[in-house]
């Protein structure tokens, strides 16, 4: 089993202006809610390519049902820790420009931490634990870590999908795969990448310091697979793109998804491509029709 662990999730409320004026009442031209976190964008296109999933995280209040619902009708299972606070709301806020006003999220206190991390005790050795995105201001820092021993304790693989000092603390316990983007990858070593082959000595970096499999996405110029023996890349596919929000869960979707199923990274690097382009090239996630349609298309090449 795959579980997704979204600490930070939140309903996406995405609206159109045609020209938003500050200080004066503006007109929607069209609106629409999802649900929203990282790990939970993992579970939902895990669905559409026919992997089961267990969603988990902290969740509460009347926009925490919403997301179970929205859940449930596109059968993800979930095993959500209720907190006592809302979950909170993202606001999307599409004109000329597009504006966007995260909320903070819950508070959420020693117990409630407490729960997760037991009900993570419950898992197997044959079960991937993904790790994605933000922590509530509530939760404390090394929190992620403390989720990592807890999976490791068990003999299951994780993935983590953050930046900064988390994804640096979890590469010694060994992840299964880390995405970092090619801005995020520079950031994290303190250094600027002139070129694609720029990126190889720091992909091989995360490698060297614990990472089983590392995915570097670099928006129009494609993505890097970095296994132990090898560097892959694959091309770009083209589409015009609409959404930049999911397209790289939706790639760790894929990666993951196909990997538990064949163990084989290449193959598995396929399927993170199409999952990750299909979404780029639709409003939502990507249907499991449009990444059928994708995937003859990726071509994965070895360049190093």
């Amino acid at each position: 089993m795959i579980y997704t662990v979204t600490l930070n999730p939140s309903i996406d409320y995405i609206v159109h202006v045609d020209q938003l004026k500050i200080g004066d009442i503006n007109r929607m031209k069209n609106d629409f809610k999802l649900p929203g976190g990282k790990g939970i964008n993992v579970s939902r296109i895990l669905a559409r390519i026919n992997v089961p999933s267990t969603a988990l995280g902290f969740i509460g209040g009347f926009t925490g049902s919403f997301i179970k619902g929205w859940l449930k009708e596109e059968n993800v299972q979930t095993n959500f820790t209720e907190v006592s606070d809302d979950t909170r709301i993202n606001i999307k806020l599409k004109a000329v420009e597009e504006t966007e006003i995260n909320g903070l999220g819950p508070d959420v206190s020693t117990a409630e931490m407490l729960h997760l991390k037991q009900i993570l005790k419950d898992v197997t050795k044959d079960d991937v634990v993904v790790l994605s995105g933000s922590k509530p201001a509530s939760v404390p820092t090394g929190f992620y870590q403390e989720l990592i021993e807890v999976i490791k304790s068990t003999g299951a693989e994780f993935v983590i999908d953050t930046t900064g000092a988390d994804l640096m603390d979890a590469l010694p316990s060994g992840p299964l795969l880390v995405k970092p983007n090619n801005h995020e990858l520079a950031e994290l070593y303190e250094t600027t990448f002139d070129s694609v082959e720029d990126i190889f000595p720091y992909g091989a970096k995360l490698l060297a310091t614990g990472a089983k499999h590392a995915l570097v996405s670099m928006a129009g110029d494609g993505a890097l697979l970095f296994t132990d023996d090898a560097v892959y890349s694959a091309n770009v596919l083209k589409r015009s793109v609409k959404n930049s929000v999911g397209a790289g869960d939706s790639m760790i979707a894929g990666f993951v998804g196909a990997f538990v199923k064949s163990k084989d990274p290449i193959e598995a690097f396929k399927w993170g491509v199409a999952c990750g382009s299909a979404t780029t090239f639709s409003d939502d996630l990507a249907t499991a029709d449009f990444i059928q349609e994708l995937l003859p298309e990726v071509i994965i090449t070895k360049v190093k």
